[in-house]
């Protein structure tokens, strides 16, 4: 008797099919501009972080390797990795009339992140009507602004490669190879950005909650969560890289890493010329990323509200409670299983990267600084960012492959990976066999 992959394994097998798809297509010789010989190594990588939506770029600037056929590949893969190519192909079955069964919309659930099969095909329907909504509507006002410095057809262009990159919180720009530092000063540009990489990173379920209630009090508790968490997190932000840097940047700057650093990885700093302190709140930021169902990275904005509660109320020896319910056990459980397994996960990549660049490490003259790049890359590649301190294309093929892999780890979810390796088993229920709770000394 054949045994069936489950949704999980299906998810990560997706996922890794897409990336060799789009390393193939990167490979073809029209993919790139004439001259220029894209190794393998640098053409998953890219496909690996378009698909993953982090922005991180292993050769000078995706404007400058890549063709139009190269930019609109990267551009797809962009789309198809923040929405998922699950729900991609749940909408092309919807439209084609293909019969969906309960299979399919198990995959569908899942990978959204869902507790119920029900509606899960309107969901679907609804999350590219919205995708395309405000995609088309931040690629109208990015217009305004490229218009200015680019010819009709190029402005068009990086208008709408912009608009996906953000919403999908890519990360990824066709504007060279310092992001968008020389738009600092543009309010426009930088409101959009904030507006589609805040949209794309709250989840579509929070999106389509918000539409259809309108109203705070109607909201679902994980709607209510995720926009009071993620509000919280921007202005803490903002405020912590404005009182650690003074006069170095002003609040736009502020708020708007403060934002980006949550999975979006555009810039409008460089990092080089940050304080410590501010590399430790971007890292952070990075690290918590997104919110469940979106297009981001990171552990999400809900595990972090729950073990803040969780620890909280621990503190206080009281029930850990939210809106005035109890936050379940499971929940609980999984968050702490998520922040160590990628604790863990992180910390194994940063010793890895480390080890094998070893050379450059004893080379270097600032042996403390690269160090940080490091852990600062790491942290950015777990969180989809894409924001570096710019080793990536200094780092050799095999820390290449380390931060493709924690890309991907980040983008599928650390859950996500345990659960497809494990076996879904109630521990107490085998063979009808009960266990005494043992308490262990801890602390």
């Amino acid at each position: 008797m054949k045994k069936k992959l489950s949704p999980y394994m299906i998810m990560i097998i997706g996922f890794v099919a897409v990336i060799l798809i789009g390393t193939g297509l990167l490979l073809l010789p029209f993919a790139t501009k004439e001259g220029i010989t894209l190794s393998f190594i640098d053409a998953i990588f890219t496909a690996t972080s378009a698909v993953c939506v982090t922005g991180l770029v292993s050769v000078s600037s995706i404007a400058s390797v890549y063709t139009v056929f190269g930019k609109i590949v990267i551009a797809l893969l962009i789309e198809i990795g923040g929405l998922g190519f699950i729900t991609i192909v749940i909408f092309i079955f919807s439209v084609l009339g293909i019969k969906i069964g309960m299979a399919d919309r198990f995959l569908v659930k899942e990978s959204l992140n869902q507790n119920s099969l029900k509606g899960m095909v309107r969901l679907v329907r609804t999350t590219i009507f919205i995708t395309l909504v405000v995609q088309t509507a931040g690629a109208i006002i990015n217009f305004i602004v490229f218009i200015q410095d680019y010819p009709f057809w190029d402005a068009i262009g990086i208008s709408v490669f912009h608009s996906i990159s953000a919403f999908n919180n890519a990360g990824f720009d066709l504007l060279g190879s310092s992001s968008l530092i020389s738009y600092t000063d543009n309010v426009l540009l930088n409101l959009n950005t904030m507006a589609l990489v805040i949209l794309g990173g709250i989840g579509f379920i929070v999106i389509y909650d918000v539409l259809k209630n309108r109203q705070w009090n109607e909201l679902s508790i994980h709607s209510q969560i995720v926009l009071k968490t993620s509000a919280f997190l921007i202005i803490l932000g903002a405020i912590a890289l404005k009182l650690f840097e003074g006069a170095n940047i002003g609040w736009l700057e502020a708020f708007f890493n403060s934002v980006t650093a949550r999975t979006a990885g555009f810039s409008t700093i460089n990092f080089d010329f940050l304080s410590n302190s501010s590399l430790l709140i971007i890292m952070i930021l990075m690290y918590i990323g997104a919110s469940p169902s979106s297009a981001g990275g990171g552990i999400k904005t809900t595990t972090f509200y729950t073990i803040f509660k969780y620890i909280f109320s621990f503190a206080r020896h009281k029930v850990p409670l939210t809106h005035h319910r109890k936050i379940a056990n499971s929940s609980i459980s999984k968050a702490i299983v998520l922040v160590v397994f990628s604790l863990s996960y992180i910390f194994m990549a940063i010793l890895l990267v480390n080890a094998i660049e070893a050379k450059h490490f004893i080379e270097t003259s600032n042996q403390h600084h690269f160090f940080t790049q490091v852990v600062f890359e790491v942290f950015s590649a777990f969180g989809t960012v894409g924001n570096s301190m710019g080793i990536t294309k200094g780092l050799s093929g095999a820390s290449k492959l380390v931060i493709c892999l924690t890309m991907l780890l980040g983008r599928i979810g650390p859950i996500t990976v345990i659960t497809a390796f494990g076996r879904n088993v109630n521990v107490e229920n085998v063979h009808g066999i009960k266990y005494i709770d043992e308490r262990i000394i801890i602390g």
